[in-house]
């Protein structure tokens, strides 16, 4: 009886034995093919890796096909098309000064990707300019028109033609954004409107710059003009004591500043005198809020680029 207990007791262990050896068993399997699975999966990725290095290595090496005039500038003439769309041309950080024959040097992976495919961005002087007026909504003008990737424009006021004049039109260039061949390079100061110099100065860069006036009702750009000016002057007198003569509230001082950039007519005969009409486009400060990409379209027509969306535009204004 006691030989046939120590029997059972035996196989008992055997079989729990065997259960667990059964159970290491699956579970070194079951790793051995996870690791398997994942150096597979890994090679497979390198070797197609690996293949595609060499298929660009191929193209980039193999001879270009013998094409006629016309068929190179229409092939030329999409390969810029394309690299313009891809390539996300914001050229920010830029330091002034370092530049060869004009030409930006930077060292930044889309300036590598640029060089590689035989485009070299350069500084010119604008071909466009947003001369005001002040507090009519330049700035949203400016942002909006920025959108478009045929057009490049300096981020800040350059005030060259009213301020720094002096340093020359090199200077003024090297404050332009790097541009690609068939991009319109613009800049944006609103002082440039109500300045008696400015015009003439312009007419010597170039007489066929075109030019932007953001024009807005002169009583509302006025109190726009007064409220800025006021929050940052403490005690500063009341509008109505400073709009009209001697405060009567009956004759409109037209020598004071806000009321004296919105009155359009008298600053707009001196522009006149140096360029014709017709290079001249007004835009609808009023407009721009409300209907922003009927005014939009107006701008691009003057510039002559391509229509573009401008469905992330908000309607607002940050002047």
């Amino acid at each position: 009886m006691s030989a046939r207990r120590g029997w059972d007791l035996l196989w008992r262990m055997n079989k729990r034995s065997c259960a667990l050896t059964l159970i290491m068993c699956a579970g070194v399997l079951y790793l051995s093919y996870s690791f398997n699975s994942c150096l597979v999966i890994n090679l497979t990725r390198a070797i197609r890796q690996q293949r595609a290095r060499g298929l660009l290595s191929l193209v980039a090496t193999a001879p270009k096909p013998i094409l006629d005039e016309h068929e190179e500038k229409h092939k030329v003439w999409q390969e810029k098309q394309t690299i313009v769309r891809v390539v996300p041309l914001t050229w920010t950080g830029l330091a002034l000064g370092n530049e060869s024959n004009g030409e930006p040097l930077d060292g930044a992976p889309k300036y590598r990707f640029l060089r590689q495919q035989g485009l070299r961005p350069s500084r010119k002087l604008p071909d466009a300019l947003i001369i005001g007026v002040k507090k009519g909504g330049t700035r949203a003008l400016l942002e909006f028109i920025r959108l478009h990737p045929d057009v490049r424009a300096a981020g800040s006021e350059v005030h060259f033609f009213d301020r720094f004049y002096r340093k020359g039109f090199t200077w003024y260039r090297h404050h332009m954004p790097p541009t690609l061949e068939g991009q319109v390079t613009m800049e944006k100061t609103p002082s440039y409107f109500v300045t008696r110099e400015v015009p003439q100065r312009v007419h010597q860069m170039n007489p066929n710059t075109k030019l932007l006036i953001v024009v807005r009702d002169p009583v509302t750009r006025a109190i726009s003009d007064y409220t800025q000016a006021a929050s940052k002057k403490v005690g500063m007198r009341r509008f109505e004591d400073l709009a009209f003569l001697n405060g009567t509230g009956g004759l409109v001082d037209t020598s004071w500043g806000p009321v004296k950039i919105g009155v359009y007519a008298r600053h707009l005969e001196r522009w006149l005198r140096c360029f014709p009409l017709n290079q001249l486009l007004f835009v609808s400060g009023e407009r721009l809020i409300v209907d922003p990409a009927a005014e939009m379209a107006r701008v691009q027509g003057k510039l002559r680029i391509r229509p573009s969306s401008v469905s992330g535009i908000k309607n607002t204004i940050t002047t």
